[in-house]
């Protein structure tokens, strides 16, 4: 991507996000990300939520930014997102739980496209 592309990008985001935050309103918001830094939060299915996010984000980012796809980091998707369906469904997400085991999917794929 270039300085335009980032730019352009970054404005647009920043642009809906305001109006989605804003029609949420802010203090909610600010509310819902302090429940981050409570103990309470951070339950076992939050905790395996926090770190799978984290993992597809680590591949998301890369590959649809600069087009890296770093294959391996799929078998810890793959794992990541049978353990959010677990999360998920502890919390009554179907969403999440259909898009969990869609990810898994596209993981094994991935993986069997580069080890045969």
């Amino acid at each position: 991507m270039n300085i335009e592309q980032i730019s352009i990008a970054t404005g647009v985001w920043l642009f809906l996000t305001i109006i989605v935050y804003s029609h949420c309103r802010w203090k909610n918001i600010v509310s819902c990300y302090k429940l981050w830094l409570t103990k309470s939060y951070w339950t076992d299915y939050n905790i395996v939520e926090a770190l799978s996010w984290l993992t597809k984000a680590i591949i998301i980012v890369p590959g649809l930014i600069f087009k890296v796809q770093i294959w391996w980091l799929y078998c810890f998707t793959l794992l990541t997102s049978l353990t959010l369906i677990w999360a998920s469904n502890k919390k009554l997400l179907p969403t999440l739980v259909g898009f969990n085991t869609l990810w898994a999917w596209i993981s094994c794929m991935v993986i069997a496209q580069n080890m045969f």
